[in-house]
């Protein structure tokens, strides 16, 4: 929270552009040429392979990355068992899915000195991280900076800020992430938190599948929705610290400890793929119709994870960024639906134009679970404005809300099932719906 991390954060220099083949050094002549691990890599440094996926993938979707670094990731005492806190992985089995629409309020506040990993807070998931597959969104609330370092070897962790900033420092450099913004860690990859704000509350989506990657466009074209270019990848940026460091890594759903004689984040050159990035959803292209009916949230998509089926992704993540709404003789917010995909919906800043905002309703920094084939849609306050509304061109840009949409159901946890900030009646919001039909004869 110090007013250096913020001037830190705030005087970044990035690498531009989404799964590109990047390089960086923090010292001249670090990073090896022509090769990827010489008899002796420059600077006595040691060159290390880090691999997303496996080996024999297909190029286009191979991430690996190359380190260069003062020691090698093997130098380290054995791990041990530490608590898992309130941090739950797949499979969920400790509770029955449900098919009932629910909404949380915020994470309430919690103790002094609680960082970002004290403060994961798992919600639900599905899949089996020991056959990655799957997912978990989790909501964290922080008070403190890490002064530890962590890695996830179940998943890459797709980070949204909903209040207070955040510096990463990573393996790769250094990312600064505000509300507004997305960061992702892959899977894998060591980093801290570090708050630059009295505190930090967000969300979480653990993406135990493939790798997220941009989604196809289709009819789209060659451009829209997330632009290569926008995301940004840090600058080699290493720490030099002799002197005990705890490491905690998250292997098969446990937190494992081991404390290194120096800290890990300490690569001086890079190259690969296999990257942390941040991404201003701002930017996002938003892509809608000029004519009339509202678009599948679909066209929302910044990111995707893949499965086995085509079109049939793990986990999807949508935005809803500031658009302009035009269409003629048109229900303009979202529709009334089921679906076979499961969709967590959060809230970054705003109210979301088919939720109604305010105590009791859908805030920032709460979140909502329509579980598959659950009726959801605007609520009745929603329904009779927009019925009745002038419908000239509308600008929507008071809010910024997002969904991790997936294809199995989520399973709460049971900490999540029986929160105190569990909203209680949220199925009133649709009750008043009247009776509108009126038979020709």
């Amino acid at each position: 929270m110090s007013g250096d991390a913020r001037k830190t954060a705030e005087g970044l220099a990035y690498l531009s552009g989404f799964g590109n083949e990047h390089s960086s050094q923090a010292v001249p002549g670090a990073l090896p040429e022509g090769r990827n691990s010489p008899q002796r890599a420059p600077l006595g440094l040691y060159a290390e392979q880090l691999s997303g996926t496996a080996f024999t993938e297909p190029r286009a979707d191979n991430r690996r990355s190359w380190l260069y670094r003062i020691r090698p990731s093997a130098a380290h005492p054995a791990f041990t068992r530490a608590g898992n806190g309130a941090i739950r992985t797949a499979p969920f089995t400790q509770a029955v899915p449900d098919p009932n629409r629910l909404r949380w309020n915020p994470l309430p506040e919690p103790e002094a000195g609680t960082d970002f990993l004290a403060g994961l807070w798992t919600l639900g998931g599905n899949g089996d991280v020991a056959q990655r597959t799957g997912m978990a969104v989790h909501l964290y609330h922080a008070t403190a900076s890490m002064e530890r370092v962590f890695s996830d070897a179940d998943g890459e962790l797709l980070i949204v800020p909903e209040h207070g900033g955040l510096l990463l420092r990573t393996e790769f450099g250094l990312l600064h992430a505000e509300p507004g913004h997305v960061a992702l860690i892959p899977r894998g990859v060591r980093f801290r938190v570090e708050l630059l704000d009295e505190g930090a509350r967000g969300y979480v989506c653990e993406n135990y599948g493939a790798p997220f990657r941009l989604p196809d466009l289709g009819p789209i074209g060659a451009n829209g929705l997330a632009n290569v270019r926008d995301f940004m990848a840090p600058v080699a940026a290493y720490e030099d610290v002799e002197g005990p460091v705890e490491v905690v890594n998250k292997f098969c759903g446990n937190l494992w400890t081991a404390t290194y004689d120096h800290s890990p984040l300490d690569v001086v050159a890079w190259h690969g793929n296999h990257v942390p990035y941040v991404y201003d959803l701002r930017r996002f292209n938003v892509i809608g119709t000029i004519s009339y009916d509202h678009p599948d949230p679909s066209i929302f998509t910044v990111l995707t994870s893949p499965s086995d089926t085509p079109g049939l992704a793990g986990v999807d993540f949508v935005v809803f960024a500031p658009r302009w709404l035009v269409g003629e003789d048109t229900f303009r917010p979202p529709y009334f639906h089921r679906n076979v995909m499961s969709e967590y919906m959060g809230l970054i800043e705003g109210a979301y134009d088919a939720k109604t905002a305010g105590p009791g309703g859908f805030v920032p920094g709460g979140g909502s679970l329509h579980n598959m084939m659950s009726a959801h849609g605007p609520d009745r306050e929603t329904f009779d404005r927009a019925s009745a509304a002038e419908l000239k061109p509308q600008r929507i840009d008071d809010g910024l809300a997002f969904m991790f949409e997936t294809r199995w159901p989520v399973t709460l946890t049971p900490h999540a099932a029986r929160a105190e900030h569990l909203q209680q009646g949220y199925d009133d919001v649709w009750q008043g719906l009247e009776r509108h039909f009126r038979p020709l004869h």
